[in-house]
């Protein structure tokens, strides 16, 4: 049978028929549906997403997201650290109703579970940080925005509807970064991250063979503001180690925390920890907390696992401050873990590239809801209703 007269039109030759802008929106949105069916179905877990979006991504950006420094070694080792890991579940206790919420800086969150900071979001998907920081803000959970976001901190913070805190180096240019913190506190930020495992980038072999570049349009729009120093951002041939070397200073010590404090109201973590005398250190000098992190296994190759480290630095801090880990968590049952050893929380970097390049702000809730799906689960086999039943004894080697 034909369309009705009425939801009919022809083209502007008047030749063929063409469904009205009801009917085709009717099967953009049917489309829609069936492809995120499909979706469902292909992705169970985060592997699953990650395989999407490495189908999906060119081979640079891939790359990029995925490698670590050198040879890979502690790339390998955070994940194997928490598949080494075993779990002394209760029994007979009531699970019947659980919590996963918790209190970090004075702010409730829905899940132990934070988005790390990660560069180039545009590079996996037109929407960029806009669609993470949305669905941040769905999951009920904090964003750390990268200083090499491709989306302005003002623009970030006009999209939220959760906390967001904003991650940085001290750079060589003392000035650029005391700016740049007074714009970020401006903005709306919550605290500051300030990332210390990088005196030099470290060498990523996959960015340099693939000469890594930022595509035409794309560039770390935050870091623009630093006299000509963006002409350098999108520079190719040598990935992060020449393109952003301007950025970063060798001679940063710990008196430049105190001196990064002295600049702000906001709270200030400390990202990069892997020693525990380091992690005391770093609350003596007024840190709000610490990120036990090898920089998702992209700065020292051979650095340990963070999770093997987890419990010395947890135990160096003493609950003084909170305590996060990032790297190597995939599964809800590594939030656990990484729980049970002492950390507060945890970030997820990778997990949340992969859903933004996989569909958007829809891809990045399939990410975080696969997560919060399997932490419950995890808690109610492991017989604990809420985070303050996880603890140390529950794991072991």
């Amino acid at each position: 049978m034909s369309p009705a007269p009425e939801r009919i039109r022809t083209d502007l030759q008047g030749k063929v028929p063409v469904a009205s802008e009801t009917i085709l929106n009717q099967a953009l949105v049917a489309s829609r549906l069936l492809a995120k069916c499909r979706l469902a179905m292909k992705v169970l877990n985060l592997l699953d997403l990650e395989q999407v979006a490495k189908e999906k991504l060119p081979q640079m950006a891939y790359d990029y997201f995925a490698s670590g420094a050198w040879d890979e070694v502690t790339l390998r080792e955070n994940r194997a650290a928490f598949e080494r890991l075993k779990v002394f579940y209760r029994v007979l206790v009531d699970v019947s109703r659980r919590d996963l919420s918790t209190t970090i800086l004075g702010r409730k969150i829905s899940l132990p579970i934070l988005f790390a900071p990660t560069a180039f979001h545009k590079l996996a998907h037109p929407d960029g940080e806009l669609a993470t920081v949305r669905a941040a803000g769905k999951a009920g959970t904090i964003m750390v925005l990268s200083s090499l976001s491709t989306t302005s901190v003002e623009a970030v913070m006009r999209a939220a509807t959760a906390p967001v805190w904003f991650q940085l180096y001290i750079n060589k240019d003392r000035k650029f970064t005391r700016d740049l913190v007074a714009r970020v506190e401006a903005a709306g930020c919550a605290a500051l991250m300030v990332t210390v495992d990088t005196p030099e980038w470290g060498r990523r072999e996959r960015d340099v063979r693939n000469q890594f570049h930022l595509p035409p349009g794309l560039a770390a729009v935050n870091l623009l503001p630093s006299n000509a120093r963006g002409k350098i951002i999108s520079q190719s041939g040598a990935g992060m180690g020449q393109a952003f070397s301007w950025m970063l200073d060798a001679s940063v010590t710990w008196k430049d925390l105190d001196w990064l404090r002295s600049l702000t109201k906001l709270p200030v973590i400390v990202k990069g920890i892997c020693r525990a005398d380091d992690a005391d250190r770093s609350v003596e000098h007024g840190a709000s907390g610490i990120v036990v992190s090898n920089h998702g296994a992209r700065q020292m190759d051979t650095a340990p696992a963070t999770l093997d480290v987890l419990p010395r630095c947890a135990d160096a801090v003493a609950g003084r401050v909170p305590v996060l880990l990032d790297g190597g968590v995939r599964r809800g049952l590594d939030v656990l873990k990484a729980l049970a050893l002492g950390a507060t929380a945890v970030q997820i970097g990778r997990p949340v590239l992969w859903g933004l390049a996989t569909d958007g702000q829809s891809g990045v809730e399939t990410a975080i809801n696969l997560l919060r799906e399997e932490f419950d689960l995890a808690l109610a086999l492991a017989g604990c209703a809420n985070l303050s039943s996880i603890t140390r004894d529950l794991v072991g080697g």
